[in-house]
């Protein structure tokens, strides 16, 4: 017997060692994850990984001792041993199943524990979060101490520490009377101290603390009361009392301001009825259309201002008499609208003064040294800085919006989230509430249907033959896109040949030349309207498995075609028509490309009417009567995003040659989104798979920066740099460029003022040098590169940081398994071999 003791005591002492050089192996391999994390020092851990480990080092240490008293003290018992058996952790709810098929549990779950060991596991840091009041109440009641403290030393409260999910580790639930009467008193010192803290501190402090909210409410209402009673017995004077209720009355104000505020936002509540019926997705189209009305009315304003509204003030020496054309004139933007402010030739090249005239001078100085409004320069300058100004906010939204997107947020932890902090407790209005609930409840199945999502895998042939589909789908995509580019350049030069024609023969009647200039954008709206039908069959026939994979291959096709036409259409202008405009017999050619993307514009809102009645309400009651069936056709994202995106890029392109263009835009998007939100609501229904949307907004105004954006500058920098202005119209006659304006107002200035002469060499190498152009461009990229580059480190530091936390998890399991197998041995039972845990026993 002695000799079997001293065997036992040996292995017991082996077994200690094995399983502290085990912890210690978890653990150098947990602070090697967490050396990573040391790279960069801006993102704030989720946890003291340094605290945790040495906290849960010393738990295993403590318990391990007591496991091993436990141990040498237990004898062996065969009840004993059978009751630990009997000891089970019960899987959670959501992992109960009622089938009887296997169920993929954690094996942790499926393992019988003995009493020892869950001992270990019920005093562990994460196992005693919430467990007791009486821990919290002292916890926090130190904290309110220290707050207080700090405060009477030093009012500044910017070393306040953040608190987030506090931690009670080290504290023991207490049940006695004793315990209840020391919990008590501590209740009482922290009501003392949360009465003496600041307003704003105690709220933060309430805040923090992990009770009920019915808990947070006791002792606020505790504290109010005894403050009152404080108040009471101390009078206050009468000017603390005017005082306190000034602060009252103005942060009532302020919080009322804020709400009238937020109340003013354009379409609010349609806005969450869309995104409540039918989902992140359709959602991301009205807020995307929203923003280019918010792009648009910025344009209107800023040339309305400085050039509309002083050349209709200031000059008007156009009194033409144009013969009407039976209001063909509102479809073609000919006729009475090609001698107004809507076009460029309207606007005078003169500096334009009032009309007043004074004869004797003010303060020494003749009326005719009065600065006069350059109307040249400034119709220059508003445009460059429109575009410039229009950059700079497309930049910093694509930014903005690509930091919010492609965050690493497991769908998981954003369902979480969802469940138990997504409701807003100040909605009391029942529209309000059944609005609120059916938006979480579809973003509930957004996410549902993400999580639940898998990729699907399919044999070696099957998958070969989904590649040829999408191989010949491509082929088809391109080839008609290739068709429709060719048959709308030919088509345009037909037409311009045919425009030429009939101004040497000048035969036909003005109604049917006005008429004849509607083929070209007919011709073009009809592509934009057929063809991405097509490719809707297309994507059909493919059979993706994701809805937001269709979306995107969809979005890709229509950029494509739309890309392409627009290119094709810039060069018909600029190439064509601004290179030859005598021989169309054009006086003006900037107001004839202004009236050209005028019918382009309008022919687009057009179709996309007819799209909207005859592709989705005809459709809709085909189905439904016809048909007899109830579905419903599903909202098409990508086509009207793109025909946004088509309409914004004639608006920016149209800017420089009609002023007042993006008034035209902003009328079309008002009429279509109430169009489109009356078709949604009554002839759409919701996709069938659920699907978050939580890159659309970012691929969208991506797409409106790069492509459509970058795209229109060009395009008008090549017009204000390269091509003759007319020499009989518009602000910029007699001028070889438009951009010579510039040069001749800063020599103007030289002339005048000596001392200026320094402008002259700045106007050539920083504005007619292209090099400062290239270089802004090469400062613009740079920015986003690096912009991206920090969003990407911190996508980085979030996957390392939660591969820590998994690991850290994984790290306790090991630990949990190991001591489970100490027991084991201890009581002489062979150790079952646990998964996760075989793998690792080499660490011993």
């Amino acid at each position: 017997m002695m000799h079997r003791h001293a065997v036992y005591q040996q292995d017991d002492e082996d077994r200690a060692v094995s399983l502290r050089s085990s912890v210690s192996a978890a653990l150098i391999m947990a602070g090697r994850v967490g050396s990573d994390s040391d790279l960069v020092t801006d993102i704030e851990s989720p946890a003291d990984e340094d605290g945790v480990h040495n906290s849960f080092s010393q738990l295993i240490n403590e318990q391990s001792h007591d496991l091993h008293d436990v141990i040498e003290m237990t004898p062996f018992d065969l009840q004993e041993e059978s009751r630990d058996d009997v000891v089970c952790l019960e899987a959670p709810p959501y992992q109960r199943s009622d089938s009887e098929g296997p169920q993929p549990t954690d094996h942790l779950i499926e393992e019988r524990w003995s009493s020892d060991t869950l001992k270990v596991l019920s005093s562990m840091p994460s196992r005693t979060i919430g467990r007791s009041r009486g821990a919290i109440i002292s916890q926090y009641c130190n904290r309110t101490m220290q707050l207080r403290r700090r405060r009477q030393s030093r009012p500044s409260i910017q070393h306040f520490p953040r608190s987030a999910r506090p931690s009670i580790r080290g504290y023991l639930v207490e049940t006695d009377g004793a315990a209840f009467e020391e919990e008590e008193n501590k209740r009482e010192r922290l009501v003392n101290n949360l009465q003496n803290l600041s307003a704003h501190d105690r709220l933060r402090m309430l805040r923090a603390m992990p009770l009920s909210l019915a808990e947070k409410k006791e002792l606020r209402m505790l504290v109010l009361n005894k403050a009152e009673h404080s108040v009471s017995q101390n009078q206050i004077p009468c000017y603390s009392q005017l005082k306190y209720y000034i602060i009252i009355a103005l942060r009532h104000g302020w919080y009322g301001w804020l709400s009238f505020l937020s109340s003013l936002q354009l379409w609010q509540t349609a806005l969450k009825r869309v995104g409540g019926r039918f989902g992140t997705g359709v959602l991301s189209y009205f807020v995307f259309l929203r923003t280019l009305l918010f792009f648009n009315v910025f344009l209107f304003l800023v040339t309305g201002l400085f050039l509309v509204v002083p050349q209709a003030i200031l000059h008007s020496e156009h009194n033409v008499t144009v013969n009407s054309t039976w209001g063909l004139e509102v479809l073609t933007g000919a006729g009475y609208f090609s001698h107004s402010l809507l076009y460029y030739g309207y606007y005078s090249n003169q500096r334009l003064q009032t009309s007043h005239k004074c004869s004797v001078p003010k303060n020494g100085m003749p009326c005719s040294s009065r600065l006069p409004y350059n109307m040249p320069l400034v119709y220059f300058f508003t445009i460059g800085a429109a575009f410039f100004i229009t950059c700079i906010i497309l930049v910093y939204s694509m930014s903005k919006s690509f930091g919010q997107s492609f965050r690493i947020d497991k769908s998981k932890g954003l369902l979480a989230i969802k469940v138990f902090s997504s409701w807003d407790f100040k909605v009391i209005k029942k529209s309000s509430v059944k609005l609120q609930r059916a938006n979480i409840g579809t973003q509930l199945k957004e996410l549902v249907a993400e999580v639940n999502r898998q990729k699907l895998k399919f044999p070696v042939l099957q998958q070969l033959g989904r590649f040829l589909i999408h191989m010949l789908a491509w082929i088809m995509c391109l080839g008609s896109t290739l068709a429709s580019v060719l048959a709308v350049y030919y088509f345009s030069e037909h037409m311009h040949k045919d425009l030429r024609s009939r101004a040497l023969t000048n035969s036909s009647s003005i109604v049917l030349k006005e008429a004849s200039l509607l083929a070209v954008p007919v011709v073009v709206s009809s592509i934009n309207l057929l063809l991405p039908g097509f490719f809707n069959a297309l994507a059909w026939m493919e059979e993706y498995d994701s809805p937001s994979v269709l979306n995107y291959v969809s979005i890709s096709r229509n950029l494509l075609l739309k890309v392409s036409v627009l290119g094709v259409l810039c060069y018909h202008w600029l190439g064509r028509v601004a290179l030859d405009p005598h021989g169309l017999g054009l006086k003006c050619w900037e107001s004839f490309v202004g009236q050209e993307l005028y019918r382009f514009l309008l022919m687009d809102f057009i179709f996309m009417l007819l799209d909207t009645f005859f592709g989705e309400f005809l459709w809709r009651l085909f189905s439904q009567k016809a048909l007899k069936r109830k579905r419903k056709p599903v909202f098409d994202i990508a086509r009207n995003v793109l025909e946004l995106i088509y309409g914004q890029s004639l608006a920016w392109l149209g800017v420089l040659f009609s002023p007042l263009l993006p008034a035209v835009q902003i009328i079309k998007l008002l009429i279509l989104f109430y169009m489109k939100k009356v078709s949604l609501m009554m002839n759409c229904q919701a996709s069938g798979k659920p699907w978050r949307a939580s890159q659309m907004t970012t691929i969208f105004i991506t797409l409106l920066c790069f492509p459509a954006f970058l795209g229109a500058a060009v395009c008008v920098t090549y017009t204000m740099w390269t091509i003759s202005p007319s020499a009989g119209c518009g602000p910029f006659r007699g001028l070889k460029t438009m951009f010579q304006a510039g040069k001749l107002w800063v020599q103007d200035l030289a002339a005048e003022n000596p001392d200026l002469h320094w402008l002259a060499s700045a106007h050539a190498y920083l504005v007619e040098n292209p090099l400062f152009l290239f270089l802004s461009a090469g400062i613009f990229l740079i920015v986003i590169y690096f912009h991206s580059q920090v969003v990407d480190g911190q996508r980085k530091i979030i996957e390392l940081l939660q591969e820590q936390i998994e690991n850290e998890g994984e790290d306790k399991k090991f630990l949990i398994t190991r001591l489970q197998d100490i027991h084991e041995r201890k009581r002489g039972v062979p150790p079952r071999r646990v998964k996760g845990a075989s793998e690792d026993s080499s660490y011993s």
